[in-house]
């Protein structure tokens, strides 16, 4: 095989950086502002030199880089992905998309065409910069753990290739065990507490690590040894479409919190609608205050409509312990393209009416902006949240 790793180079902090040249050099965070919720989705290099990583709370970010400069992320990620995603589906028909930023490509069948995977990693570094103004690392290898090495090697805009075990064996050999894909923390853990340190430690011990770890063990021992027959998959078809929104102060009031659900509600309807299907379960995520989670789902006739699917998600959540909840969330699943086959006839021709409805609505919030088109419930709904101070 022939798998190439793409991994954009910090990319939210990049198109920031892009787009305000005035930020380049400088610690910049990606997520949340230092007094609010959440987690860094990603930070410019300058930042990671402060310790800042993915994933961190906003609080221990702000600790380690008080001088960053905090911002949340904007919708236009998504957008630009998609025009670099075009880039990449000219070399080949089989990629596995894994991020917003990040994804495996098999060439093994189309290098030839392009005069080798080396020169269709050197086109979609060069495409990507001239087409977008943002770089990209990308590894080329035999197998996915080694193209996804190679891709980390020499980033930022880097280029590396690991073509077979022997190179992949003196590459990782004294690495620490974390350097094999899919070992995280508390299994690097658990491996250090047994005096397993690096991967030459792995292929040392195996029968150890497999007693530590079951048949995980034995995928560990097979990744270490450079057996990877992983294959890349393309994308299949999403079984639901949700969103959630964290509450910088915990609600308590469920008429706010319903308030929210519609305006989520119109979020994944502009989805369902894009794509031409239809859903017929809804389910609400609830997280309280001291962090329980729940979560309650209703079935239904289908429907794309935000107003239905708010509907139902009220519903269950007049169900559910009322105290103060941290964060709520919709999810739509069932998907069906054609209404007419799963309904009797009465409520076909309903549904089919509103859906025209709502084609006629998504076609203005397309045109104009998702945030500029709003019903009147969605007005209501925003000033209620804005008098509560969310």
């Amino acid at each position: 095989m022939q798998i190439i790793h793409i991994d954009m180079d910090a990319f939210f902090a990049a198109v920031e950086v892009r787009d305000d040249p005035s930020l380049a050099g400088k610690p910049l965070i990606i997520g949340a502002l230092p007094h609010e919720r959440g987690v860094v989705s990603t930070c410019s290099y300058e930042a990671r030199k402060y310790g800042v990583r993915s994933g961190m709370p906003i609080t221990q970010a702000y600790r380690l880089c008080p001088h960053g400069i905090f911002m949340h992320g904007k919708g236009r990620y998504s957008e630009v992905s998609r025009e670099i995603r075009k880039i990449w589906a000219d070399y080949t028909d089989l990629m596995e998309v894994v991020s917003i930023d990040e994804a495996f490509l098999d060439v093994t069948g189309s290098a030839h065409l392009f005069g080798g995977a080396m020169n269709i990693a050197k086109e979609i570094k060069a495409r990507t910069l001239a087409q977008h103004r943002l770089t990209c690392s990308v590894g080329i290898g035999y197998s996915f753990m080694s193209a996804k090495l190679a891709s980390e090697e020499k980033k930022p805009d880097g280029l590396f290739e690991i073509p077979n075990k022997q190179v992949l064996h003196e590459l990782i050999l004294d690495r620490p065990s974390r350097t094999i894909y899919g070992i995280g923390g508390q299994s690097a853990k658990t491996l250090a507490e047994n005096g397993i340190k690096t991967v030459r430690d792995i292929l040392t011990y195996p029968e150890l690590v497999k007693t530590l770890f079951g048949k995980y063990g034995e995928y560990i021992v097979r990744l270490a040894s450079g057996e990877d027959t992983r294959r890349v998959e393309p994308p299949t078809a999403a079984k639901s479409l949700g969103k959630e929104h964290t509450f910088q102060k915990d609600i308590m009031d469920f008429d706010i919190l319903k308030d929210y659900l519609l305006l989520l509600a119109k979020r994944i309807a502009f989805k369902l609608q894009g794509k031409g299907i239809f859903g017929k379960t809804v389910t609400l995520k609830v997280t309280y205050a001291g962090m329980k989670r729940i979560s309650r789902n209703i079935s239904g006739d289908y429907t794309n409509c935000a107003k239905e699917i708010a509907a139902r998600a009220s519903a269950l959540l007049d169900k559910v312990e009322r105290k103060p909840v941290r964060l709520v969330g919709i999810s739509v699943s069932g998907f069906s393209d054609n209404i007419g086959e799963q309904l009797n006839l009465f409520d076909a021709h309903n549904t089919i009416k509103n859906s025209r409805i709502n084609e006629t609505v998504h076609g203005l919030q397309e045109k104009f902006g998702l945030d500029k088109i709003k019903t009147a419930h969605e007005l209501i709904a925003l000033q209620n949240i804005k008098d509560a101070g969310e």
